[in-house]
């Protein structure tokens, strides 16, 4: 351990350690590697035959390890929060503003732009960056890059490597370590390598992360996946029916024992890459009322989007002859709507108190999604929903949802507003698991409001932008649809007042219950605890 005292007692702006000379020169390893990656996508003629790429991905891992391990390993465990609001990156200042500038560009380029990073046209040979993966997609599959491999290729070693790092940084809590081997597990296995063999065994199913869960597989209705499934013969259509299990039954079924954490921070790749790459911007987080607000509405809106969309592209390829196929457009309509009228009865039947004053606006959510699939049936034609051709409407949501939102503004603004944008305000399955969080989950946080501080841990490390501190001081039960349960609140708690709980459904929500020392019922209170 090292002895350099640091002698700075200054409490408006302490002095921000700087790199020692083994991170100084991690931090090179690692520029080496990343220069590799670089200078192919330039087109700079490099050797192809793999090692090229395994010596510059290599490096990249070498040098956060190393890096990691100076930062972290020197010092005791736990966390210290030592100047991070005075560094550039993780405060928004110029090399914040420069990464996300960068990260923005790179998702721009990989969904609009593909050809600029090496894919052939056409059938042509690949070059470039995408060109340097080839070796590594032939091994695993036996055809050639894709731009999609090579962003799911990094995209993994982001969440491995970081992942270390974050498990070092976390080495004092239990939780945080198993939950981040889980995302880094389910990442490598389930998104990474898995799809690569499926394709070996069968080249017609088509790519499916088997994790990726609708609305956030928001392809898994379209025409192309359908029939891709259905063709390839008995494995697809075990796909197709595990995808359709998995939306009813086994979603609601662990969301209601653990919570919505058990996917977004054990499972989900998105949030994969939130929690490891993007732990260094966890406090951008806004805890603003309006931004709050802003929250309900745009991640709902996305949700009422979904919904209409993908019942859209149903709807857009069955036809109008009950003779060709027994579910034809208009039978569709009427279960689409059935269900969903059914979903908000039960809901409103059952849950109406849960729901507060919100019972309002989710009956303005199911007015505006019922109207919409009326007048999608009304209007319908042929080849036209909402007067707009099928092919064009389907590729809108995968354009806005898919590609800019949850990419280009969902990881590239990590640097600006935090790791939890995509998340947080656009991420439709994030929404369902949230219904179901509040309302049918045993999953809360519990806290102690004799023992906190108020010193604001809690509240500048939650990512998903809630004052855990407003809770905490009045010692009331977290139960929040946005909560995705990472246990960060809990892990740089300096008391231990937040603790993560799965119980009973009785006594979870509890805004009302002020002890108060005069209470004649007080112990009563107490013991029904």
């Amino acid at each position: 351990m090292s002895n350099k005292l640091h002698y700075s007692m200054s409490l408006a702006k302490p002095d921000v350690k700087g790199f020692s000379s083994k991170q100084k020169i991690a931090v090179g390893i690692g520029i080496i590697g990343l220069f590799i990656l670089i200078l192919a996508l330039f087109n700079v003629e490099l050797n192809t035959s793999g090692w090229v790429l395994t010596i510059a991905l290599g490096l990249i891992a070498l040098g956060t390890i190393v890096f990691s391990n100076s930062l972290y390993l020197n010092t005791s465990k736990g966390i210290k929060n030592d100047g991070i609001w005075f560094k550039s990156i993780s405060s928004r200042g110029m090399i914040g503003w420069a990464t996300g500038i960068v990260l923005t560009l790179f998702y721009i380029v990989l969904y609009f732009y593909p050809h600029f990073l090496g894919l052939g046209k056409d059938g042509a040979a690949n070059t470039g960056l995408v060109a340097l993966f080839d070796p590594l997609s032939q091994l695993l599959s036996g055809r050639p890059a894709s731009q999609w491999f090579v962003y799911g290729s990094l995209y993994t070693l982001a969440i491995l490597v970081f992942g270390y790092k974050f498990i070092l940084k976390y080495r004092h809590n239990r939780y945080e370590q198993i939950r981040t081997v889980s995302v880094m597990f389910f990442q490598l296995a389930f998104a990474f390598l898995i799809p690569e063999f499926m394709y070996v065994m069968n080249s017609d199913l088509p790519y499916y992360d088997l994790k990726s869960i609708w609305p956030l597989n928001y392809y898994l209705f379209d025409a192309w996946s359908i029939k891709s499934f259905l063709s390839a013969g008995t494995i697809g259509l075990i796909l197709l029916i595990f995808g359709v299990v998995t939306i009813f039954i086994i979603t609601p079924i662990l969301t209601y024992k653990f919570g919505k954490r058990w996917y977004c921070s054990w499972v989900c790749g998105c949030g994969g890459l939130a929690e490891t790459a993007g732990d260094s911007f966890r406090q951008l987080s806004s805890k603003k009322l309006s931004s709050w607000k802003l929250e309900r509405w745009l991640i709902h809106a996305v949700l009422v989007f979904s919904v209409v969309m993908t019942i859209a592209m149903i709807y857009s390829f069955l036809g109008n002859n009950p003779d060709s196929y027994w579910l034809t457009r208009s039978l569709f309509i009427k279960l689409s709507i059935g269900f969903l009228s059914l979903i908000f009865l039960l809901f409103m039947l059952f849950k109406r108190k849960e729901f507060g004053k919100d019972a309002k606006y989710a009956s303005i959510g199911y007015a505006l999604v019922i109207s919409l699939v009326l007048i999608m049936h009304f209007t319908g034609t042929t080849d036209q929903i909402f007067y707009i051709k099928s092919s064009s409407l389907r590729s809108v949501y995968g354009l806005y949802i898919g590609s800019i939102f949850s990419g280009v503004i969902g990881t590239g603004f990590y640097p600006i507003f935090g790791n939890r944008v995509w998340c947080r305000f656009g991420c439709p399955m994030a929404a369902i698991l949230g219904l179901q969080q509040r309302l049918l989950s045993k999953f809360r946080i519990t806290t102690n409001g004799g023992q906190c501080i108020s010193c604001g841990n809690c509240s500048t490390y939650c990512e998903m932008g809630i004052d855990v501190r407003a809770y905490a001081q009045k010692g009331e039960n977290i139960v929040r649809s946005s909560c995705v349960g990472c246990g960060i609140c809990s892990a740089v708690c300096p008391r231990g007042v937040l603790k993560l709980e799965n119980d009973s459904m009785k006594g979870r929500i509890n805004p009302n219950e002020i002890l108060l020392g005069n209470d004649v019922n007080l112990m009563d209170l107490v013991n029904q605890k």
